[in-house]
């Protein structure tokens, strides 16, 4: 039985998927803390620096666990820097356990270059056959494979009556790269899209089977995601003394309750941790509290809430995005959906915190320039999604009227690249995310904390 020191999740390069995994632990009654890749080189994990030590007691043994996230693998291996990523290893080689969800599972791969990751699975990641392909979202139904690590699956996995009926959340995965070896075991794989199952922007159960054919034969392209069928989803092996769990499902998806109760098991079996709960409340986006108040030091964030909030609601009005769950915003292919999430979602998650002094004093220095580049963004990004559509108005009869490059640059200066993120919406991430991390010991309000 392991001490009461907190679960790590590391922060960096997460974006909306650490919120959502920092939500889950909590409501599901674990202690956690976000750290960073900086932290965890200095020795977080084994209880020698960082913020983590400083909520356990002198001598306290090693984290009981380092949860993952998703959000980009590659980033958050350059977060942690060849010091951070051998504490990893060293960390799992002394019998440490490793959780990690889509970008999470990534980062654990084997990798060409082993700065871009962790290398603790022998497995790499594979390419889909299409890009599009990457684009899945919602439910799926999966089989659990029960010759792995008995362990690691809950009774009603074993159970051979649910086996074949478990319906998991995927966002957006990537894909294992699967090799013939004893140290890897598939825990479940792909069986068949769920009712709420999505390619980009086109829902799936909405399409007659008929018209997939229609469109492979016409067109050449398959969407009828027969490309997933025994994929492998979640995975699990060890590396030293050490066990890690892979999952391209995000298990902490709010009110997923088969995916939830699975996410409460492993953190029963691999911390020795007993959760609270097994069920993940709903995270509604749409009515965030505040603990922030409208005076000058709380304006500019409530302001930027507003802001972001609006320019969701143009781009709904415009059928550029679409309301996909009450926590995220679905959105065309293309369009910097995921960008608009990750600042909605950081500035929702930051006004319902109580600041404490080291949140408000790094946000007193803040403030200035947040208060500065958020309008200059809410502007820029509604002028770029209303251009965007009127791009897509005038593509039959004037396909070029709209200026292709044009339009890349302002993208570029507003949201980065698509895969590695920057321009002013990166700015914002950076300093609303530091104050998350500054004020994740203080009171919340709301449902999306």
């Amino acid at each position: 039985m392991h001490d009461a020191r907190p679960i790590c999740i590391l922060w960096d390069a997460s974006h909306i998927w650490g919120l959502m995994a920092w939500r889950a632990l909590r409501a599901l009654g674990l202690a956690c803390r976000l750290v960073k890749g900086k932290e965890i080189a200095e020795g977080a994990l084994l209880g020698k620096q960082g913020r983590a030590e400083r909520s356990c007691s002198p001598g306290c043994a090693s984290t009981p666990l380092l949860l993952v996230p998703g959000g980009n693998a590659r980033l958050k291996a350059l977060a942690l820097g060849k010091a951070g990523r051998e504490a990893v290893r060293a960390y799992l080689a002394r019998g440490g356990s490793y959780l990690g969800f889509c970008g999470g599972a990534g980062l654990a791969l084997s990798q060409r270059d082993a700065r871009d990751g962790l290398n603790i699975c022998p497995w790499s990641r594979a390419a889909y056959p299409e890009r599009l392909h990457h684009l899945i979202s919602g439910h799926v139904r999966v089989r659990a494979h029960c010759q792995g690590d008995a362990r690691l699956l809950p009774a009603f996995l074993q159970d051979a009556s649910r086996a074949h009926g478990l319906s998991l959340p995927v966002w957006w995965p990537g894909r294992f790269a699967p090799e013939e070896r004893d140290d890897v075991s598939v825990l479940a794989a792909y069986a068949a899209p769920d009712t709420d199952f999505w390619l980009a922007d086109l829902p799936l159960q909405g399409i007659p089977a008929q018209v997939f054919e229609a469109w492979q034969a016409l067109y050449g392209v398959n969407l009828s995601a027969d490309f997933l069928t025994d994929q492998p989803l979640v995975i699990s092996g060890t590396f030293g003394k050490g066990r890690y769990v892979l999952s391209y499902s995000h298990l902490e998806t709010p009110e997923s309750r088969d995916a939830n109760a699975w996410l409460a098991h492993l953190l029963r079996a691999l911390t020795g941790l007993e959760p609270g709960a097994e069920l993940i409340p709903a995270w509604n986006l749409h009515e965030p509290g505040a603990a922030w108040t409208d005076d000058s030091r709380g304006a500019p964030l409530l302001e930027g809430l507003r802001m972001t909030r609006a320019l969701l609601d143009l781009a709904v009005d415009h059928n550029l995005f679409f309301e996909r769950t009450p926590w995220l915003w679905g959105w065309r292919a293309g369009l910097p959906g995921a960008a608009c999430n990750n600042l909605h979602a950081a500035l929702c998650t930051a006004v319902s915190l109580a600041p404490g002094k080291a949140a408000l004093d790094f946000w007193d220095t803040a403030r200035p320039r947040f208060a500065r580049l958020m309008p200059l963004f809410q502007a820029g990004a509604e002028g770029y999604l209303l251009a965007c559509r009127l791009a897509e108005t005038l593509a039959p009869s004037l396909p070029g009227a709209v200026d292709k490059r044009g339009l890349s640059n302002q993208r570029e200066a507003l949201f980065g690249h698509a895969m590695h993120g920057g321009g002013l919406v990166e700015e914002l991430l950076t300093i609303v995310e530091e104050l998350i991390y500054l004020s994740q010991d203080c009171p919340a309000r709301g449902s999306q904390a």
